[in-house]
């Protein structure tokens, strides 16, 4: 199974303030700036290049906690697998089918690989970072903001060793963020 990340980090490497939050990813750059058809940066691209989402406990509760409408809801009706061995039950304000996982990842991936899935998006800083000692990520989209936090929750956390990236495009938008696709080299 394939494993993606797609994801947002300040330009000082923080997926999100000390106490988890991402309303900087709001204010950061040129909101005046035109886009064209990107507006989104090509989430929505990846977005529907993957079949699964494999997500954190804590990655979780901050979308959670965000209080999304159906309509504001951007992950669509992809299935989300929510990693933790303290959740029990899907939070409120999902509007995806969401499963509690609390087992090997090992595992997980194969049984969703029997169940016909073949592309998952990962998120949240532990869970990329587990999967990545794991070996298990094949590419990593960042999207940097032109924000320095100063402190906060850094993408990626203690690795096992150190993970050769190459690099497959870069991209900079004409909000100031910048956008480096790369491919992850598990050999």
């Amino acid at each position: 199974m394939k494993c993606s990340v797609f994801i947002a980090i300040s330009a000082d490497g923080y997926i999100a303030t000390p106490d988890g939050g991402v309303e900087w990813l709001h204010t950061a750059g040129n909101p005046n700036a035109d886009l064209g058809d990107n507006q989104d940066m090509g989430f929505n691209d990846f977005i529907n290049n993957v079949d699964c989402m494999i997500m954190g406990r804590k990655c979780m509760e901050v979308i959670n906690a965000m209080h999304l409408s159906p309509e504001q809801w951007p992950y669509g009706d992809l299935p989300i697998i929510v990693l933790s061995q303290t959740l029990k039950t899907p939070p409120a304000h999902c509007h995806s089918p969401v499963e509690i996982y609390a087992g090997d990842i090992q595992t997980l991936l194969t049984r969703l690989t029997r169940q016909g899935y073949t592309h998952a998006y990962v998120d949240g800083g532990q869970t990329i970072t587990s999967f990545l000692n794991l070996g298990f990520i094949q590419e990593i989209t960042v999207t940097q903001a032109p924000v320095l936090l100063g402190e906060g929750i850094p993408l990626f956390g203690s690795l096992d060793r150190p993970v050769k990236l190459e690099q497959i495009t870069a991209t900079a938008f004409a909000n100031d963020f910048i956008q480096i696709k790369y491919c992850v080299n598990n050999a």
